[in-house]
């Protein structure tokens, strides 16, 4: 959503501009440079910039405005249906995780995970994105943190999330970094408190017996590191990737590297990690395996290109 914003309000200021100017024109007052009209349009303005030289018929007849403004326009338009497809194009990713301590009852059992949705908005009551999940006819649904934005925080975006999943399968929920950043404030607990109310499973740092094996949360960005069992099988929910004592570990926070470059990987963690070593995909850590979700969400850095936004899907298999 910080795309949308950016360019809504670009636009409102750059046409808004193209008519001051026009103004103090008319008024033979003191103009606003050219360059920085231009600079303005060049920034995303250039819905607004068009837009105020019909409206106001301004700089109409200068060519660097009559020919570079429209041209700009078309290569926004362009560049805007690129990103928006990059940043809300929602895809499935279904990996199958085998081990001997998968019970004939967990055979084809499916855990659906949803990570760092930081308030990005998929139709109204996130319509679509449940309507895909539910497709997916998972047994639980685990949320691995950053379901809201400290940046941008919107409270109802995830619980208009959380509301609809419980009614799929049972939600069980860790928080991640942009969680604790939030906490200690009072419309963050009501927040927590509501989710709760709807039926979801906090479970950070704790460990809960969940159809027949073991789901433990992490508590925070960090976690326990041992929750090994011998005989059941042991399930983490961890924000951050990281090696755990467990059979299966689920984690994000990563955004799959933002842009993922082909040959080499996600670019840039959250971190500012180049390269990360784990962007997205499920990993062999020798007696475990790591799914690293690349997250439906954005924060701080606006698009995603070619790391569409994914549900991860994985189905156990004996």
């Amino acid at each position: 959503m910080l795309l949308v914003y950016y360019l809504i309000v670009i636009n409102i200021i750059t046409f808004a501009l193209f008519g001051i100017d026009k103004a103090k024109a008319k008024a033979d007052k003191w103009r606003i440079p050219e360059h920085t009209l231009l600079l303005f349009v060049f920034l995303g303005g250039e819905i607004g910039g068009f837009l105020g030289m019909k409206v106001f018929h301004h700089k109409t007849k200068k060519n660097k405005f009559r020919i570079t403004v429209p041209i700009l326009l078309v290569i926004e338009l362009v560049l805007i249906v690129f990103f928006l497809y990059q940043n809300y194009h929602l895809v499935v990713t279904e990996y199958t995780f085998n081990s001997d301590k998968i019970t004939d009852e967990l055979d084809g059992y499916r855990i659906v995970q949803i990570s760092d949705l930081h308030n990005q908005w998929f139709g109204k009551k996130q319509k679509r994105l449940l309507s895909m999940i539910e497709e997916c006819k998972p047994d639980i649904i685990v949320v691995t943190g950053d379901a809201v934005d400290s940046n941008h925080t919107n409270y109802e975006i995830a619980l208009d999330f959380f509301e609809g999943a419980v009614g799929i399968s049972p939600v069980y929920y860790i928080t991640g970094n942009h969680e604790e950043w939030l906490q200690g404030t009072e419309k963050y607990s009501d927040y927590l408190d509501k989710a709760e109310q709807m039926g979801v499973n906090y479970i950070d740092g704790k460990t809960v017996e969940v159809d027949g094996f073991e789901l433990t949360g992490a508590v925070g960005i960090s976690g326990v590191k041992d929750v090994s069992n011998d005989n059941e099988l042991s399930v983490v929910l961890s924000h951050e990737p990281g090696h755990y004592d467990a059979d299966l570990i689920f984690a994000g926070h990563i955004h799959g590297g933002q842009f993922i470059i082909p040959g080499k990987g996600g670019l840039l963690s959250p971190d500012f990690t180049f390269f990360p070593e784990y962007y997205g995909d499920m990993y062999d850590l020798g007696s475990a395996r790591l799914v690293v979700s690349r997250g439906l969400g954005n924060s701080l850095v606006p698009v995603r290109i070619n790391n569409f936004p994914e549900i991860v899907v994985v189905e156990f298999e004996k």
